[in-house]
């Protein structure tokens, strides 16, 4: 995986503090604290425990714990990684603030084909709406917080949808956060119950895990050569959220390390060719009680 991923373009911002908000409708988001600080990262750095952190948000929504404790495992992933850029993640493409309007493919929270930019914009910042006009395919933003222009500067070669996601105001519902965590989780045990059934001889079982894998799909993520000391093939990851699913993917088809969920405790972990059912020796001996 680290060889098809060699050269990525998947730096990705955050703050360091993330606090909910409600709207006066009572949509509940995820937004910057005031006063948090701002920082770059590359998520490809360290994928396994990126993956593995949101499974176990995703394993807390299964076990329908207190909402409390949900949105607090929902903010502190948020303060490890930064929200998941679920503005840039939906559209056919992230560079849609070039179009005449927004065009979306089938997706879980927004029925329409094609909206107004700045309708769809509005989605995203729920209190203050960015300094924001469009007029056709042209487009222009502003901002004076040295925060967002640093980051601005910094995702400058990016879609401009990007850097408006790592603005202060940006905001990603609770309700649209928890659907996206649960799927992810979804997709994995129902990967595991497939391969565990597959070993069984279940035809039935794995006809059905079969036929609803096929409701997870989504946007695939772009690439474009690079001409370096050879031409390179460079893959564009313009939000987290696409960068954690398609690293998902390859994680549950990997066959040497594949992830795997504990049959003792349920916890994600990665496989090794020694040991693929247990996270760790004490699941193991505590299975065999």
């Amino acid at each position: 995986m680290r060889d098809l991923f060699a050269h990525t373009s998947a730096c990705w911002g955050k703050y360091s503090e993330y606090e909910w908000k409600t709207t006066p409708g009572g949509n509940c988001y995820l937004l910057p604290a005031e006063k948090a600080k701002t920082s770059v990262y590359d998520p490809m750095k360290d994928s396994h425990t990126l993956v593995i952190d949101a499974l176990e948000v995703g394993m807390m929504l299964f076990r329908r714990e207190p909402e409390s404790k949900i949105k607090e495992a929902i903010r502190s992933f948020a303060g490890k990684y930064g929200l998941l850029g679920i503005m840039t993640a939906l559209p056919t493409t992230a560079d849609f603030i070039e179009y005449e309007k927004v065009y979306l493919p089938k997706n879980p929270f927004l029925r329409n084909e094609t909206m107004e930019t700045t309708d769809y914009i509005g989605l995203y910042f729920p209190f203050i709406q960015p300094d924001f006009f469009k007029i056709g395919v042209e487009s222009v933003w502003r901002t004076e917080d040295k925060h967002e222009i640093a980051f601005a500067m910094t995702f400058r070669q990016e879609p401009q949808a990007m850097a408006m996601s790592f603005m202060r105001n940006y905001g990603e519902r609770y309700d649209w956060l928890c659907k996206l965590f649960k799927d992810w989780t979804t997709l994995a045990i129902t990967t595991q119950l497939y391969v565990d059934d597959k070993e069984r001889k279940d035809s039935d079982a794995v006809a059905l895990y079969r036929k609803s894998i096929a409701a997870f799909d989504g946007n695939a993520p772009t690439y474009h050569i690079e001409l370096r000391d050879k031409p390179t093939l460079v893959w564009d990851f313009h939000s987290l959220l696409l960068d954690i699913r398609f690293l998902l993917c390859l994680l549950l088809t990997d066959n040497q390390a594949p992830l795997r969920l504990c049959k003792h405790c349920l916890k994600p972990f990665i496989a090794s060719e020694q040991e693929r059912e247990y996270c760790s020796d004490a699941c193991r001996n505590n299975n065999s009680e």
